[in-house]
């Protein structure tokens, strides 16, 4: 968890959160939990330094190799689809900037393996994460292929970006009631789909909101 902090800059940083969530609000955003886990997380601190004064707003903000970080009420959706409970083991593809793995440990999630397939991405979210979120790890993987989920098994797991059709090996990875999130290309656009496994093969599937999800690659990237 970050460290508290007092003083002035803690101060009008905490001013600035409550702002940012208070906007969230205006915009839709009605879940406290995840309300109140973006309002302990800066965004700021995840987002690329030129782009820092532009981090409380609602909008994607370009990163390295061609890839996004996701607009804060997309991400609250996406969040409030999961339903972190405490202790949860998630998995999560599509680290990004790290902002979502952190929102995770902030969710009260036990472990969160996050894997990203853009080896720049993965090492700069460690660097964002430091020890203040020592329960996340990130590693630079293909977060699509079945390898990487052979033999686990996961209480959450979420998808930050879209697919025409996922994976099977990825819902078999759910724990019995555990619960998948992704964006779900329709063909004009994304939308939330939640699957929650109901047994040893029974999915219970739940589509929500448009949203504005850049897509999943398979596969590790040439690109640093």
């Amino acid at each position: 968890m970050p460290p508290e902090a007092d003083g002035p800059e803690a101060l009008a940083e905490a001013t600035g959160n409550a702002a940012f969530v208070l906007a969230l609000r205006e915009r839709g955003v009605r879940d406290t939990t995840v309300l109140r886990a973006m309002e302990r997380v800066p965004r700021e601190r995840f987002a690329p330094p030129a782009l820092r004064a532009h981090a409380r707003r609602d909008i994607a903000l370009p990163l390295a190799s061609g890839q996004t970080m996701t607009a804060p009420s997309v991400v609250a959706a996406l969040l409030g689809a999961l339903d972190v409970a405490p202790g949860a083991r998630v998995l999560e593809v599509g680290t990004g900037t790290g902002y979502v793995t952190a929102l995770l440990v902030q969710l009260g999630a036990a472990h969160v393996r996050s894997l990203e397939r853009y080896e720049g991405l993965a090492r700069a979210a460690r660097a964002h994460l430091g020890r203040d979120f020592d329960a996340a790890s990130v590693e630079a993987a293909d977060g699509l292929a079945p390898e990487v989920v052979r033999g686990g098994s996961y209480d959450r797991i979420l998808l930050n970006g879209s697919l025409a059709a996922l994976p099977p090996h990825l819902p078999a990875a759910l724990k019995s009631g555990g619960r998948l999130v992704a964006g779900f290309w329709t063909g004009r656009g994304s939308r939330l789909v939640t699957l929650t496994r109901d047994g040893a093969a029974a999915f219970a599937r739940k589509e929500g909101p448009a949203l504005r999800l850049g897509p999943l690659t398979s596969g590790r990237a040439l690109a640093p």
